[in-house]
């Protein structure tokens, strides 16, 4: 390899914890957050949960001299929270809204709102076409109970799915936002094995911060500490991924997370730990190199391909418990609106026995009357606005779940094409900490 270049790439990220008039402390932390970006000048500073445009437009008029581009990707009732400030011009940008994002009806939540997306742009780098991806998935709120999973795998899904055919061409992928997965979760696996971009936690030459990379941890005021039970010491669910190309390598320098209050100021930035990255792009003209320009014979094709054909497989399971509980809500909404249906038949056939039967008397006050009409009305839009959100639902968990039974037959048919090797499940153990269940791919 013979390399011709260095540049050096600082990264920022954070879940700014924006939601006005609910979040604490919101303007003062804008302010500081504001004013420790203009310091530290990072090239790339990627937001997230900056929920309000006007948030948005002071942090673009206060970094206005250090950041001068930058991009608010609008989506969903009350945006997608996404923004990228960059001293590189941004030359495109592109946003994808994720088709599964929660229900509307848990408000408390209020995920389905917010409108999760991954948002991309086009930056020049040092002669290097880089394509840099922030994004917010859906949050887990129960670890027990996660009646989210399927949707948060969905997310992972299609957010690699996105990745790798917009990235085709580049030279430097970096991906940063707040993915609400712990490194070992499923969409992590998913997202992490089918598109090869790498941690920077994991390959970071030299870490500053929060006990094994903790990005949500109890020594932040902002943060319930009975919301990390069992995970008393914290959870890492933010990141920032990377990879390189057969044109340019990439190395982790140096990664450091914020810890808890901020310098100099009584409580933190968010509820979220800052990451900083410093990345080290090297072009080269090396005519060998793999598909990532840095990760050569680190596992054999067939293996690569056997364990992704097991993760998809743990995906398309997940998916399939998630078309059952769409299902079976989609059945209730129906029969809740037949019950509703022929209640109001009921109360129009009573109210009818006075015009039939001459000279009788009307068998309900008139007010109760209406209340219950208005009652079985209500039912019944409710209960039709339901079943079309229940299919809608149904038919993202079905399209989802066709494209990993596709891509399952053609890895599969793949690795057919591969030398013999040692079945991938009885002889190979999964990494420390991660179960893969063994499922059958239909």
């Amino acid at each position: 390899m013979a390399n011709t270049d260095s540049v050096s790439v600082r990264v920022f990220s954070l879940n700014c914890w924006g939601i006005r008039y609910l979040c604490k402390h919101l303007p003062q932390r804008y302010v500081m957050i504001g004013d420790m970006l203009s310091k530290e000048k990072h090239d790339i500073v990627l937001l997230q949960e900056v929920w309000s445009e006007k948030d948005y437009l002071y942090l673009r008029q206060t970094l206005a001299s250090s950041h001068p581009h930058s991009h608010y990707f609008k989506s969903g009732v009350i945006g997608s929270g996404l923004a990228i400030f960059t001293k590189f011009r941004i030359h495109d940008t592109f946003l994808y809204r994720y088709s599964l994002n929660g229900y509307p009806y848990m408000a408390h939540h209020g995920d389905w709102f917010g409108g999760k997306a991954v948002g991309l742009a086009v930056l020049n780098i040092g002669g290097l076409t880089a394509k840099v991806y922030v994004t917010h998935l859906h949050a887990e709120y129960c670890r027990d109970k996660d009646s989210y999973l399927p949707h948060r795998v969905v997310q992972a899904w299609e957010l690699q799915q996105f990745i790798c055919h917009t990235s085709v061409g580049a030279d430097v992928v970096i991906l940063g936002g707040d993915l609400n997965m712990h490194p070992q979760d499923l969409g992590n696996r998913l997202l992490w094995t089918a598109t090869g971009l790498r941690d920077s936690y994991s390959e970071t030459a030299k870490f500053d911060g929060c006990e094994d990379g903790f990005t949500v941890i109890p020594d932040n005021l902002f943060i319930n500490k009975k919301e990390l039970i069992p995970f008393e010491k914290g959870i890492r669910i933010d990141y920032i991924l990377f990879k390189g190309s057969s044109k340019a390598d990439v190395y982790c320098d140096f990664m450091s997370t914020t810890k808890g209050s901020a310098p100099g100021h009584p409580y933190p930035y968010s509820d979220h730990e800052a990451l900083t990255v410093k990345f080290r792009l090297e072009t080269h003209t090396s005519t060998d190199a793999d598909g990532d320009g840095r990760l050569k014979n680190r596992e054999s094709p067939a293996d690569s391909v056997a364990a992704l054909v097991d993760i998809v497989t743990e995906a398309r399971t997940e998916v399939k418990v998630g078309l059952h509980c769409a299902e079976r809500m989609r059945y209730t909404a129906t029969r809740t609106a037949v019950m509703g249906l022929a209640l109001l038949l009921l109360e129009l056939a009573i109210a009818a026995v006075p015009w039939l039967a001459l000279g009788a008397e009307q068998a309900f006050p008139r007010t109760s009357f209406y209340l219950l009409a208005a009652l079985c009305l209500a039912i019944l839009l409710t209960t039709a606005l339901l079943y079309i959100f229940y299919t809608m639902e149904l038919k993202s968990l079905q399209g989802a779940e066709d494209q990993m039974r596709l891509v399952v037959g053609s890895l599969q048919e793949k690795l057919r094409g591969f030398p013999l090797v040692q079945p991938h499940n009885s002889q190979r153990n999964p990494p420390e900490g991660l179960e893969t269940r063994a499922v059958d791919p239909e």
